[in-house]
Parts: structure tokens; sequence; C-alpha cells
């Protein structure tokens, strides 16, 4: 797993404190000045550091902001609630809540947006979030194969692909839901869309066919 972060010079040690109050005044200056408004020497007045501080950590402003939303996304747990359905409810819910903060979902759409043009960009957004968060589904899956509630993969490259899809599937319906058709991701559309993540659309399962999809407004 890759550090957030470029190492620092020898003889020059981090300031946990530094780190900090850099990556909380990138948020704040996203929110008030959005992304082409956002220079490292605004970051660096915020968070009371000289600029040399900063660029020792951070080359630029793309891994600056990557990092600083990055940063949220970690805050992610996955509860233990005793089953699947209710731990996959419980982090989507997580999940859409911390979209719903002015920081997070300033910054998620920032660099997504500036990483439609910037191919180095997208790496780093893969890297620092993307596949950082895919370990909420790797642990939700053993927790649910060591209860028998799923059964084990045939192998690793399968088990892989089916972690990045179900990632996929989580993230795109909740980003879509939050911040593309800026809908509420409340109680009773996550129950909706944990059961067609779980059941699939069959029209024979007891959750799916028209009615639950009525019932979720089109997830």
């Amino acid at each position: 797993m890759q550090s957030r972060t470029p190492p620092t010079r020898a003889g020059r040690p981090r300031s946990a404190a530094a780190d900090a109050a850099i990556l909380a005044a990138t948020r704040a200056a996203l929110v008030e000045l959005g992304w082409s408004r956002l220079t490292l020497g605004d970051v660096a007045t915020r968070a009371g550091v000289a600029k040399t501080t900063l660029y020792r950590r951070w080359a630029g402003k793309n891994e600056l902001v990557v990092d600083a939303v990055a940063e949220l996304f970690d805050e992610l747990r996955l509860p233990d609630h005793g089953s699947l359905a209710a731990d996959i409810e419980g982090v989507v819910l997580q999940f859409a809540a911390l979209l719903a903060r002015p920081e997070a979902r300033s910054g998620l759409m920032a660099v997504v947006a500036e990483a439609t043009r910037d191919e180095t960009l997208r790496d780093r957004i893969r890297t620092s979030i993307v596949d950082r968060q895919k370990r909420l589904v790797l642990e939700g899956r053993a927790r649910a194969q060591s209860r028998g509630e799923l059964p084990p993969e045939p192998g690793p490259e399968e088990a892989a692909r089916t972690a990045d899809l179900i990632f996929d599937m989580v993230a795109g319906a909740v980003v879509h839901r939050t911040l593309v058709s800026a809908e509420p991701a409340d109680e009773e559309w996550v129950r909706g869309f944990t059961r067609i993540l779980l059941t699939g659309l069959a029209t024979h399962s007891p959750f799916g066919g028209p009615a639950l999809l009525e019932e979720l407004g089109g997830v």
C-alpha cells in the first residue's frame, strides 16, 4: 500500500500536527475557494505553516488535495452488526453521511473532475482512495464467510475480481445517488439498495422485481 505523502528528506522529521493542519486547511480552502482558486500558498497560510513545510510534503496541488480527501475516507469503518446485510447498511450509511459533508463533497468532485484530464491524478486517486477503501469489502466478505453467509471464492484471482465489482457497485451507487442525483441516501434507500445487492433483480426473489425498483425510486 502506498503512502499518501512522499517520504521526507533525511534529518527533517515529519510533524503529525502539521500534516493534520495542512490537510484540514486544504479541505476548508476547497469549500471556500474551489479547485481553480486554491493555491498551496493559501493553504500554508491557513494552516499556519511555512510554504517550505508544505512543499517538503507534497509536490503540488493535485497530490495535496487527493490526500486531504483520502484522509476523510479513511474515517470509514465497517460495523459489526451480526449479519452481512446489517453490516453493509451500516457502512453505506456512513459513506452517505461522509459525502454529505461539504469538505468531502467539494474535494471529491474537484479531484474527479480534474482527473478526467490528468492520468497521473487518476492513478493517485485510485491508489490513495479507491484501493485503500477496498479494505471494507475485504473485511466484510471475510466476516460474512466466517459466519457462513458467503461461500469462499475458488481462487485469489476470482476473489480480487469479486471485491472490485462489489466496491464499484456500492461506491458507484452511493456517489450517484448523493452527488449526481442529489437525493438522500437515507435508511429506507440503503435497505432497498442492500437487498438488491444481496439478492439481485430476479423476479422470483422475495425482494426483487418491479415492487422493489419502485420502492427505490430508481437506483
